[in-house]
């Protein structure tokens, strides 16, 4: 109980602390449909606890507000009805003040049933815990969206260093697993979180491959745009060069061309774009096409789970809490977790043997497998802790404004 209390307490607590260089402004805006006000972030993970723990197995527990279940239910079709997603931005009251009330008594509350809860209650609360991860990083992908929309380019958090940019080190290219491996969650270890689609553990067969020792860098992606990259439609995917084109994308998300070269808008402002550093905010179109170019495609996610389980999934640069948030020059050696996300070329279906759970709690991850792609590896606004070789991020593949890079893989050996 008393591991359950403190786990619950620090994802409560980082939440708020990164929330917290935030004026009831900052957090109230929606710069776009897909993004979602900080101040929603922080009453939807409440909500969460509030509706699947205390109202459903504390006798007596009265929710907060009658009215916010409406406000603040995401995509749960068993809770009822619920405020569009796109009209989040306008709920200019509650406050951002009453929003962290509501957490307190929340937090209240649910410090006082964990004492009571059986170990299947105990397992939903740590769900709620990763989902609340989850949100921390969703939070600061649409504070920084937010923030790039403002002329005055503000930043979140101070930059901490002023390291020399450097060139990256060359790739180098690692034989893959072949032939039948195992991958995907096992959901029958005890103590070992794992959201729904990472399992059933089921058997994959690999061909002949290699993987590059790291992600693509800054540099490299600026070769692909001197080399007309963004212009060349031989390289894209049909629906990619429709979005190409109808969007007008010619580099990567947040970056800016000007006389010194690329800068990109960060979470501490705008800098210069770092050679050594993985390219971030591409999406899986830019992915494809980066890959085509270079000679090579995007790896499977069971070519990339068979390689990333001999790695630890807490070492890289992951998210230790608010400060200087951005991703870091790229490690040889390799690095499979933290920094940027990783597409994949796998499309976000169920694997073999898949059942959602019953109730509401069966809609988290099932009812979105279709048309998504999945990402590994996590980033640097990923929570520490929360990363797992086996844990399936996904997303539509013209998105960007998460933190999004790529692997490159060969065929052969």
């Amino acid at each position: 109980m008393r591991a359950a209390r403190m786990h619950y307490a620090s994802v409560r607590k980082l939440t708020e602390d990164l929330a917290k260089p935030l004026s009831d402004a900052d957090a109230t805006i929606q710069s776009m449909p897909d993004a979602s006000p900080a101040k929603w972030h922080l009453a939807h993970t409440s909500w969460f606890f509030e509706t699947f723990i205390l109202r459903d197995h504390m006798p007596g527990y009265q929710p907060y507000r009658a009215e916010w279940p409406f406000l603040f239910n995401s995509y749960y079709e068993t809770e009822g009805a619920r405020m569009a997603r796109a009209a989040r931005g306008m709920l200019s009251r509650p406050s951002l003040a009453d929003i962290l009330d509501y957490r307190a008594v929340v937090d209240a509350a649910m410090d006082r049933a964990i004492e009571q809860l059986s170990p299947e209650l105990l397992a939903l609360v740590d769900l709620g815990c990763q989902h609340e991860q989850q949100h921390q990083e969703l939070l600061l992908t649409d504070i920084l969206h937010a923030f790039s929309l403002n002329p005055l380019e503000c930043a979140v958090w101070p930059r901490q260093d002023t390291r020399h940019l450097a060139d990256p080190a060359p790739v180098n290219w690692l034989d893959g697993h072949q032939g039948l491996v195992e991958i995907g969650a096992c959901t029958t270890d005890s103590g070992a979180f794992a959201f729904d689609c990472e399992g059933p553990r089921h058997t994959a067969l690999l061909h002949p491959h290699r993987l590059a020792d790291r992600k693509v860098t800054n540099a490299e992606w600026v070769a692909f745009m001197a080399d007309g990259g963004y212009d060349d439609p031989r390289l894209w995917l049909s629906d990619g060069w429709a979005w190409r084109q109808a969007q007008g994308v010619v580099a990567p998300l947040y970056w800016a061309g000007g006389a010194n070269g690329w800068t990109s808008f960060t979470l501490s402002g705008r800098h210069p774009v770092d050679p050594a550093a993985p390219v971030c905010h591409v999406s899986f179109y830019e992915a494809d096409a980066f890959a085509t170019w270079a000679g090579a495609r995007l790896p499977t996610e069971a070519e990339w789970e068979a390689a990333a389980t001999q790695h630890d999934p807490t070492g890289g640069n992951l998210l230790d809490g608010p400060g200087d948030i951005r991703p870091r020059p790229v490690d040889n050696g390799p690095a499979f977790f933290g920094n940027v996300w990783e597409w994949t070329g796998s499309a976000y279906r169920p694997y073999p043997g898949f059942r959602a759970a019953d109730g509401a709690i069966g809609e988290y991850n099932g009812k979105f497998m279709s048309g998504q792609c999945v990402l590994r590896g996590g980033s640097y606004a990923t929570p520490r802790g929360h990363m797992r070789a086996s844990y399936r991020n996904f997303f539509y593949p013209h998105h960007r404004w998460q933190f999004m890079g790529l692997r490159l893989a060969r065929d052969g050996v």
